[in-house]
């Protein structure tokens, strides 16, 4: 008894220290402003274990190690001061206060970590646990019964009124726990009814939590023998809607086994949510560096000798350069959609090499055909009854890459389906209410934060077409992609065969050389960078914040308002406001895979390029003619070749210039005629 009353008056020492009971007595205001009486009044305590130890040490042990326990004493105590201050006159009982402590962290030590990768889901102490992971599945909001007031049916005795049985949910308990109608009266042993019109209810949310290291198994480039299994979390209240599919959260809550039935499941019922993202290295490797300062002066050599030098496990430098900078360009930026479409006649080598480079995403995902591309609906198993929405790749793909593949071999249903998706950047489910337990139908928008990548083969366009690329700038076949599908691709790139048949020599010698020698250098270079390499540039370039300078902002906006006027006027063609967010986007990207923070001239001048070439494809030229391999004109063997393409780059940049100055309204007043 002694140590209980020392326990109570340290919780009372901490709540006046922490501001507890200020927070208490504003939380009590709503209620004296309402006539309705309730069964239960629940308030949140927000709980800083560290605090708590340094007042108590046997309190924060109880905290930690015993949460029921502790919220009894923190029950206690609030109830205590709520009728010492007459802070809500329509609480009696003790059983009326619903008191919820909100942990505001817990020690990092791994009895109070839970890897959902690893750990042992055996009975143990309901203690918190700290968890992270990605969101895979979620359901609707539905409600659940917060407390709820029992009556005793015999009329002499003192439970057949006021409030002497109150049934409140605890964590891992379910609804028949806090409401049945098999309970009896601790004093007379006689049944107890509720009564229905003093039940309180609350909001409800089941969440699928997932490993992170999951997505290694979605993006087909680590072949595992490993399955794993989602953990799920029950959301309630405050916490309904805090989480979303495809992200990745930190999770503190309290582990529980739920009956159901005749089965025992393990959840998690969840005490706080915080978004997380796994630390990535954001370093640069001393190969990288050393390139830097070897470029350093020549506004163009960094990124094209990075490009020029990428995955070389694939393909032969040389060959697909403007679209391996176009991939490097989508895994460094960060804040908006990069898509790409890759119009090819060898869609083997392509979709190897977009594999190969999807392994250098933080998320990246692989559509399989067999899956789902955006989200499914499925009934939940927890008794809920309502409907479950998972995740597809789109969503799985959440702040990375989702490739489709080739799109040839999807249905039309389908491609116009990814269309609406790249046009409104938006998921949309439909929920049948009557199939799963709600009074009408519903429509679920869900946003979709990652780039597509995709590819498709012209090769069969062009053999019924009777058309074939020709050297001059025009519109290319895209096999099975309507032009309004790749309108709705950010970036076209077209992947010639710039050699003919001695680039086919080459890629085949070089097929055959990594299947005989897998893992030897083909390519001996001075400058020679691994994967591990590439991947530390990403995520180091993926940190950087780039800003806009005055002369990219002007280039860019220049470039569109020129660009819009003239495809207007000669083609019909009307160029969106999407197509400045493209040209914003592309210039950022190359800024910060260049390590810079500023974006420049140089780096609108790319996205120009890449812009005016992918639009080209899909309408034909502009005024605006440039080269069809305009970003690398020339081979890139030997230093000469840099030399070459930087005075190849700066006579474009005064093409651009030009263009502007003589198309765009009010050029004259930022670029001058020399």
């Amino acid at each position: 008894m002694v140590d209980l009353l020392s326990l109570k008056e340290s919780v009372l020492v901490y709540l006046d220290r922490s501001g507890g009971l200020q927070k208490l007595a504003e939380d009590c205001r709503p209620f004296n402003g309402s006539h309705q009486i309730e069964a239960v009044y629940r308030f949140c305590v927000s709980v800083n274990p560290s605090d708590v130890i340094e007042v108590d040490p046997v309190l924060g042990e109880r905290v930690l190690c015993d949460p029921l326990g502790a919220t009894a004493l923190f029950q206690s105590v609030c109830f205590q001061a709520i009728k010492t201050l007459s802070l809500v006159e329509k609480i009696h009982t003790q059983s009326q206060v619903n008191v919820i402590l909100k942990l505001t962290h817990l020690p990092p030590f791994p009895e109070y970590t839970l890897d959902l990768c690893s750990f042992p889901r055996g009975r143990g102490p309901m203690r918190p646990v700290s968890m992270e992971g990605l969101v895979i599945a979620m359901t609707r909001v539905t409600k659940y019964t917060q407390g709820a007031r029992f009556l005793c049916v015999n009329d002499e005795c003192p439970c057949f009124t006021g409030f002497h049985h109150i049934r409140v949910h605890a964590p891992g308990a379910t609804e028949s726990a806090t409401v049945r109608n098999d309970f009896s009266c601790t004093i007379c042993s006689s049944p107890l009814r509720e009564d229905v019109k003093f039940r309180v209810l609350g909001d409800k949310q089941l969440v699928e939590l997932i490993h992170v290291k999951a997505l290694d198994a979605l993006s087909a480039h680590q072949q595992s023998s490993l399955r794993y299994q989602s953990a799920t979390l029950f959301l309630r209240d405050e916490l309904c809607n805090s989480m979303r599919i495809g992200r990745l959260y930190r999770v503190l809550g309290i582990a529980a086994h739920v009956q159901q039935g005749s089965g025992i499941t393990w959840s998690v019922e969840a005490n706080g949510v915080q978004p997380w993202e796994p630390e990535h290295p954001h370093k640069v490797s001393g190969s990288f560096q050393e390139l830097l300062k070897a470029t350093d002066g020549f506004r163009w050599r960094f990124s094209a000798i990075a490009a020029h030098r990428f995955g070389l496990d694939v393909a032969p430098p040389g060959l697909y350069n403007t679209l391996k900078l176009s991939l490097l360009l989508s895994l460094v930026q960060n804040k908006a959609n990069l898509d790409l479409l890759a119009v090819t006649t060898d869609t083997l080598v392509l979709d190897r090499l977009m594999t190969y480079s999807l392994s250098l995403a933080c998320h990246g995902v692989r559509h399989q055909a067999s899956g789902e591309m955006f989200a499914s609906l499925a009934r939940d198993e927890h008794g809920a009854g309502t409907a479950n929405i998972h995740a597809g790749s789109a969503l799985l793909a959440t702040g990375g890459i989702c490739m489709l593949g080739d799109l040839g071999c999807y249905k039309k249903e389908r491609l116009d389906a990814i269309q609406s998706v790249l046009e409104s950047c938006t998921v949309s489910v439909f929920v049948p209410g009557k199939k799963y337990g709600e009074d009408a139908d519903e429509q679920l928008n869900f946003p979709v934060h990652c780039s597509f990548w995709a590819l498709t083969d012209s090769t069969e366009a062009s053999r019924r077409s009777g058309r074939a690329d020709c050297a001059v700038l025009g519109t290319a076949e895209m096999g099975p992609v309507p032009v309004q599908l790749a309108d709705a691709f950010g970036l076209v790139i077209q992947c010639r065969d710039v050699g003919g048949e001695q680039a086919l020599l080459s890629q085949t010698i070089h097929t055959l050389q990594q299947a005989v020698q897998p893992g030897k250098p083909l390519y001996p270079s001075c400058w020679e960078f691994s994967t591990q390499d590439y991947k530390e540039l990403v995520a180091h370039a993926r940190s950087l914040k780039a800003e806009l300078s005055p002369g990219a902002e002007k280039m860019i906006h220049g470039y569109y308002m020129a660009s819009r006027r003239v495809r207007t006027q000669s083609q019909g063609v009307k160029m969106s406001v999407a197509s400045v967010k493209l040209l914003i986007s592309l210039a950022e990207a190359h800024c910060k895979l260049c390590l810079r923070t500023q974006v420049l001239e140089e780096d609108a001048v790319i996205a120009v390029l890449l812009c005016e070439n992918s639009v080209t494809l899909k309408h034909g030229a502009s005024a605006l003619v440039i080269p069809p391999d305009a970003i690398f004109p020339c081979d890139l063997g030997n230093w000469d070749g840099y030399q070459k393409r930087d005075e190849t780059l700066d006579e474009l940049h005064q093409n651009i210039l030009r263009f502007i100055y003589s198309y765009a309204p009010g050029a004259d007043s930022y670029i001058t005629e020399e």
